[in-house]
């Protein structure tokens, strides 16, 4: 194990990898989301995709104690549940897609749909269509094949609940439940196929301290009366990472 321990201490970029996760903390615990739209494009610079997507999914395991039991009282579990299990069929095959991709197109990918989630957000565009059982578990597939693909677990389903009319803290709590149902799958499936090694372990152990520590922080400042306030430093937060990540500056 202390092999693995000095392999992450002396990981590329790691550095920059504790910033973006401390970040990606706060705006978790106040908003419930946006871990992978920060994470994602600064991590996917240094490591393999694979790698990401398992320490994106291993450090949200983590930070979930903290945010999950309030979540689980106030979120809508009947929903969350179909599209949960949706996504759940959904990610080994875009683990699959993942693995013939190429690591520049994936950075390109995530870029993208990282992008195209915050012009939504800021656009506010709104779903108007009637949500059924089969749009939920549409969705649920999208947002697994996504997930499994780039590492972006949340945009599918962060674009739907914050396009709908529900109130903020309803928004928040089904997007962490989701989330965390995601994580579980995504690491089950990485360790059946080897990606989740000590190394992988210990980078996310290193990781998740300072994750849970600004994620509790972030849940401490929640408060639903700002909403405004905490969306624009999430927009803020996630363009800069989005940015940062681009395939343009080399890896």
């Amino acid at each position: 194990m202390s092999e693995a321990l000095s392999q992450a201490l002396g990981a590329p970029g790691l550095h920059w990898m504790l910033l973006a996760i401390g970040a990606a903390g706060l705006v978790r615990g106040f908003c419930g989301f946006g871990t992978a739209l920060i994470l994602v494009p600064v991590a996917g610079v240094f490591l393999d995709p694979k790698e990401v997507i398992a320490i994106l999914a291993l450090t949200g395991m983590a930070s979930s104690a903290v945010i999950l039991p309030g979540a689980w009282r106030r979120g809508d579990r009947r929903e969350v549940a179909i599209v949960a299990l949706a996504a759940i069929v959904a990610v080994p095959a875009g683990l699959w897609v993942v693995e013939q991709l190429d690591r520049t197109l994936v950075r390109w990918l995530v870029a993208m749909i990282a992008g195209g989630t915050l012009a939504a957000m800021i656009g506010g565009w709104r779903y108007s269509g009637r949500v059924t059982l089969a749009t939920l578990a549409a969705i649920g597939v999208a947002a697994g094949l996504v997930g499994g693909v780039t590492g972006l677990t949340g945009p599918v389903v962060i674009l739907f609940y914050l396009a709908g009319r529900a109130a903020v803290d309803s928004v928040r709590s089904n997007t962490i439940l989701f989330l965390a149902a995601l994580d579980v799958a995504l690491v089950a499936n990485l360790a059946l196929d080897g990606t989740v090694g000590a190394a992988v372990l210990a980078l996310a152990a290193l990781l998740s301290i300072p994750y849970a520590a600004t994620t509790a922080l972030g849940q401490a400042l929640f408060n639903p009366a700002h909403e405004r306030l905490y969306r624009r430093a999430a927009y803020a937060v996630i363009a800069g990472a989005v940015g940062a990540g681009l395939p343009v500056w080399g890896a």
